[in-house]
């Protein structure tokens, strides 16, 4: 070919690799008008032709509409202007795909219900300040009217999920999981009383700026005795007892007595919520942290030492 020639149809399908109806299909719509026509009244085409044809092609398989794809060839919008719409359009293709993945997921994997499968859905849909007015209600209910000088700040961040924008499936799916759990009343009601022991403790005593913890006070002095095997109604259990006891009566300035360590017992069986370890899991994962060390073993064994040598009533000077 070149450029003083007209070519048919034909000429055009053998040169491009598109069929005779394609070409046609493309030139009733103006898109690659012809030059000219026979004596005979068939189309014919120039040169230019075969480059329009192949920017056509190529932007039909990009999935790009044929509107679009003729103010292209005509220029009246400049391909990069095309492109960067289109990459955007497939982006939010892309996090409606995985979001719409995440959802059946999750609901073969939990054997959910419709109407559970729908709230799922409702939730993978909600927008990023959607989102964040959900989890803001749940931290408000857990730290609302609390002293501001204990730290819940801190806590507050540190509990917050931040879901990226193009986020993996088994994010989504974390995010659907914690979303749900958020909203469970009773868990909101063990994140209060978390809440507010914490702010009691520091009111009572521990006004240090390294915030003391009790479950990890636990974990320090209990750890080696689960590892070891060590029954906790035996008597090889009765030091380990004591040793967290005695610490956590010096923190918060309290005799080592019964109501300290019913107080520390019941402390102590509010951490250990397996909802609360699983929200901290999900959290993990939505904002692509480590996965935090599991307590539940160490507080299993401790809780059931500490039941065991502490009377059912008793009155003291620690509250």
């Amino acid at each position: 070919m070149d450029g003083d020639t007209l070519y048919s149809i034909g000429d055009l399908a053998r040169r491009t690799g598109l069929t005779v109806k394609a070409i046609r299909f493309y030139s009733d719509r103006g898109i690659v008008p012809p030059t000219d026509r026979s004596p005979a009244g068939y189309r014919l085409y120039g040169i230019d032709a075969v480059a329009r044809l192949d920017l056509v092609r190529t932007l039909r398989e990009l999935g790009v509409g044929l509107p679009t794809i003729r103010k292209v060839v005509d220029r009246e919008i400049s391909l990069p202007e095309v492109a960067t719409a289109h990459a955007e359009a497939l982006a939010t293709q892309i996090r409606t795909l995985r979001l719409r993945r995440a959802v059946l997921t999750a609901v073969a994997k939990r054997g959910s219900t419709p109407e559970e499968m729908d709230l799922m859905h409702k939730l993978a849909k909600l927008s990023e300040d959607e989102r964040r007015r959900l989890i803001d209600d749940f931290l408000d209910t857990a730290f609302d009217g609390l002293d501001a000088d204990t730290g819940f700040a801190g806590i507050r961040r540190s509990m917050t999920p931040e879901l990226p924008d193009n986020p993996e499936a088994e994010q989504v799916e974390a995010w659907m999981e914690l979303a749900e759990l958020s909203q469970d009343p009773d868990f909101r009601a063990g994140v209060r009383r978390m809440a507010e022991q914490h702010a009691a403790e520091r009111a009572q005593g521990d006004t240090t700026v390294l915030r003391r913890d009790s479950a990890a006070m636990v974990r320090d002095q209990a750890g080696p005795a689960l590892a070891a095997g060590v029954d906790p109604a035996s008597p090889q259990a009765d030091p380990v007892v004591a040793a967290v006891t005695a610490q956590y009566a010096h923190v918060f300035g309290c005799p080592d007595d019964a109501d300290l360590r019913r107080r520390l017992l019941a402390r102590l069986e509010t951490a250990n919520d397996p909802r609360r370890e699983r929200y901290l899991r999900l959290l993990a994962v939505i904002n692509g942290w480590p996965a935090p060390e599991s307590l539940a073993p160490v507080l299993d064994w401790f809780t059931r030492a500490l039941r065991a040598r502490t009377p059912p009533k008793s009155r003291g000077n620690c509250r």
